[in-house]
């Protein structure tokens, strides 16, 4: 009889919307005995330290004053700006204010929220970007090609880091004996990506 390790779940969703911003979602579930005392807070700051080692620090957060950007390299531009973080009861939300990545008549909107949700049986541990309109896309009603060419570059990229980071957060947090699912959810109507 084989004991096999369970595998850890994690949902996802990335779609374009109506208004053309895109809307992407994943969360695992993690037990209570690893969810533990862990707080939306701590789990920002862990994936902003995830973000430059997963990169191999080509993409470096900086904390300011005035906010959090993703530059590039150690240079002063700015992939991606947020406003400082906001901390909301299970919430940690970074509000977008800028960016290269970001159209630029669209900097004062989006969001990267981190979610510690507590459940009867554990949390659920989320990230939500909501509202954000990539250069890539160009308007709000993007060409074949932009969608394509964001599906295949921006998109796809996000979506490895989000689920890899949930999946590394796990194994720091259970031993690396689980295999990852990854399971297809629809939370929001748009056009898949």
């Amino acid at each position: 009889m084989s004991s096999r390790a369970p595998f850890l779940e994690i949902a996802c969703q990335q779609v374009i919307v109506e208004d053309a911003s895109v809307f992407s979602v994943q969360w695992t579930d993690l037990p209570l005995s690893l969810a533990g005392s862990l707080s939306a807070e701590e789990l920002l700051h862990r994936y902003l330290g995830y973000i430059s080692k997963f990169t191999l620090t080509l993409i470096r957060p900086k904390i300011l004053a005035h906010g959090i950007e993703f530059r590039l390299l150690s240079s002063g531009l700015s992939l991606i700006s947020f406003l400082p973080p906001e901390y909301s009861g299970e919430f940690a939300t970074l509000r977008i204010c800028g960016g290269f990545l970001v159209q630029p008549r669209q900097c004062d909107r989006g969001e990267l929220r981190f979610g510690i949700e507590h459940l009867p049986e554990g949390a659920r541990v989320s990230l939500q970007l909501s509202d954000f309109c990539p250069l890539l896309l160009g308007s709000r009603s993007p060409s074949l090609v932009r969608f394509w060419l964001y599906r295949l570059t921006q998109a796809a990229i996000h979506r490895l880091v989000t689920v890899r980071f949930l999946s590394l957060l796990y194994h720091e947090l259970a031993g690396p004996s689980a295999g990852v699912r990854v399971v297809n959810v629809a939370v929001r109507a748009g056009k898949p990506v």
